[in-house]
Protein backbone atom coordinates (compact mmCIF):
# COMPACT_ATOMS: atom_id res chain seq x y z
CA UNK A 1 0.00 0.00 0.00
CA UNK A 2 1.22 3.36 -0.82
CA UNK A 3 0.96 5.91 1.86
CA UNK A 4 0.47 9.27 0.87
CA UNK A 5 1.94 11.75 2.98
CA UNK A 6 0.53 15.27 4.38
CA UNK A 7 2.51 17.53 2.12
CA UNK A 8 1.65 15.10 -1.39
CA UNK A 9 -1.84 16.02 -0.43
CA UNK A 10 -0.94 19.83 -0.53
CA UNK A 11 0.66 19.55 -3.61
CA UNK A 12 -2.40 17.92 -4.83
CA UNK A 13 -4.29 20.85 -4.28
CA UNK A 14 -2.06 22.97 -4.96
CA UNK A 15 -1.67 21.59 -8.66
CA UNK A 16 -5.18 21.28 -9.12
CA UNK A 17 -5.47 25.05 -8.20
CA UNK A 18 -2.95 25.96 -10.31
CA UNK A 19 -4.60 23.90 -13.34
CA UNK A 20 -7.95 26.10 -12.66
CA UNK A 21 -5.59 29.18 -12.61
CA UNK A 22 -4.30 28.50 -15.87
CA UNK A 23 -7.48 27.52 -17.58
CA UNK A 24 -9.47 30.21 -15.70
CA UNK A 25 -6.33 33.22 -16.92
CA UNK A 26 -7.19 31.20 -20.45
CA UNK A 27 -10.71 31.66 -20.66
CA UNK A 28 -9.97 35.44 -19.52
CA UNK A 29 -8.45 36.16 -23.09
CA UNK A 30 -4.68 35.24 -21.64
CA UNK A 31 -4.60 37.37 -18.47
CA UNK A 32 -1.48 37.46 -17.31
CA UNK A 33 -1.84 37.74 -13.56
CA UNK A 34 -4.01 34.71 -13.71
CA UNK A 35 -1.58 32.91 -15.58
CA UNK A 36 1.80 33.59 -13.54
CA UNK A 37 -0.03 32.71 -10.08
CA UNK A 38 -1.63 29.51 -11.98
CA UNK A 39 2.15 28.77 -13.53
CA UNK A 40 3.97 29.05 -10.04
CA UNK A 41 1.14 26.95 -8.05
CA UNK A 42 1.31 24.05 -10.86
CA UNK A 43 5.21 24.21 -10.28
CA UNK A 44 5.11 24.46 -6.01
CA UNK A 45 2.22 21.38 -6.46
CA UNK A 46 4.48 18.99 -8.64
CA UNK A 47 7.23 19.90 -6.27
CA UNK A 48 5.13 19.18 -3.45
CA UNK A 49 3.76 15.65 -4.73
CA UNK A 50 7.00 14.38 -5.97
CA UNK A 51 9.79 16.18 -4.02
CA UNK A 52 12.58 18.55 -4.86
CA UNK A 53 15.31 16.02 -5.92
CA UNK A 54 12.96 13.75 -8.06
CA UNK A 55 11.35 17.16 -9.74
CA UNK A 56 14.95 18.46 -10.92
CA UNK A 57 15.77 14.98 -12.34
CA UNK A 58 12.77 14.73 -14.44
CA UNK A 59 13.17 18.67 -16.00
CA UNK A 60 16.67 18.42 -16.39
CA UNK A 61 17.45 15.33 -18.04
CA UNK A 62 19.90 15.03 -21.00
CA UNK A 63 16.86 14.49 -23.82
CA UNK A 64 14.32 16.25 -22.13
CA UNK A 65 16.21 19.64 -21.87
CA UNK A 66 14.57 21.28 -24.96
CA UNK A 67 11.17 21.10 -23.52
CA UNK A 68 12.46 22.12 -20.06
CA UNK A 69 14.01 25.25 -21.94
CA UNK A 70 10.75 25.78 -23.39
CA UNK A 71 8.18 25.29 -20.59
CA UNK A 72 10.45 27.34 -18.15
CA UNK A 73 11.27 29.93 -20.84
CA UNK A 74 7.18 30.30 -21.27
CA UNK A 75 6.66 30.57 -17.59
CA UNK A 76 9.29 33.25 -17.67
CA UNK A 77 7.39 34.65 -20.56
CA UNK A 78 4.03 34.72 -19.23
CA UNK A 79 5.79 36.21 -15.69
CA UNK A 80 7.10 38.99 -17.79
CA UNK A 81 3.60 39.80 -19.14
CA UNK A 82 3.74 37.92 -22.45
CA UNK A 83 0.88 35.68 -21.61
CA UNK A 84 0.23 34.58 -25.57
CA UNK A 85 4.28 33.95 -26.07
CA UNK A 86 4.79 32.00 -22.75
CA UNK A 87 1.57 30.31 -23.28
CA UNK A 88 2.54 28.89 -26.69
CA UNK A 89 6.16 28.37 -25.35
CA UNK A 90 4.84 26.49 -22.52
CA UNK A 91 2.43 24.05 -24.50
CA UNK A 92 5.33 22.83 -26.68
CA UNK A 93 7.49 22.24 -23.88
CA UNK A 94 4.74 20.27 -22.11
CA UNK A 95 4.46 18.23 -25.40
CA UNK A 96 7.56 17.76 -25.42
CA UNK A 97 8.50 16.53 -21.71
CA UNK A 98 5.27 14.41 -21.85
CA UNK A 99 5.01 13.14 -25.03
CA UNK A 100 6.75 9.67 -23.80
CA UNK A 101 3.55 9.81 -21.45
CA UNK A 102 0.51 10.33 -23.55
CA UNK A 103 0.12 6.46 -24.97
CA UNK A 104 0.55 5.28 -21.54
CA UNK A 105 -2.50 7.63 -20.60
CA UNK A 106 -4.54 6.95 -23.84
CA UNK A 107 -4.03 3.06 -23.09
CA UNK A 108 -5.43 3.57 -19.62
CA UNK A 109 -8.76 5.61 -21.11
CA UNK A 110 -9.63 3.00 -23.65
CA UNK A 111 -9.39 -0.10 -20.94
CA UNK A 112 -10.53 2.28 -18.01
CA UNK A 113 -13.81 3.56 -20.26
CA UNK A 114 -16.99 1.47 -21.16
CA UNK A 115 -17.87 4.16 -24.19
CA UNK A 116 -17.48 1.96 -27.57
CA UNK A 117 -16.39 5.04 -29.71
CA UNK A 118 -14.21 6.61 -26.70
CA UNK A 119 -12.57 3.22 -25.74
CA UNK A 120 -11.68 3.11 -29.65
CA UNK A 121 -10.64 6.15 -30.09
CA UNK A 122 -8.40 6.12 -26.85
CA UNK A 123 -6.51 2.99 -28.17
CA UNK A 124 -6.02 4.00 -31.39
CA UNK A 125 -4.33 7.12 -29.70
CA UNK A 126 -2.50 5.10 -27.92
CA UNK A 127 -0.57 3.11 -30.70
CA UNK A 128 0.58 6.39 -31.32
CA UNK A 129 4.12 7.00 -30.06
CA UNK A 130 5.27 10.67 -31.38
CA UNK A 131 2.31 13.60 -30.47
CA UNK A 132 5.37 16.48 -30.84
Amino acid sequence: MISITEWQKIGVGTTGFGIFFILFGILLYFDSVLLAFGNLLFLTGLLLIIGLRKTFSFFFQRHKLKGTSFFLGGVAIVLLRWPLLGMFLETYGFLSLFKGFFPVVFGFLGNASDIPFLSALFRRLQGTSSMV
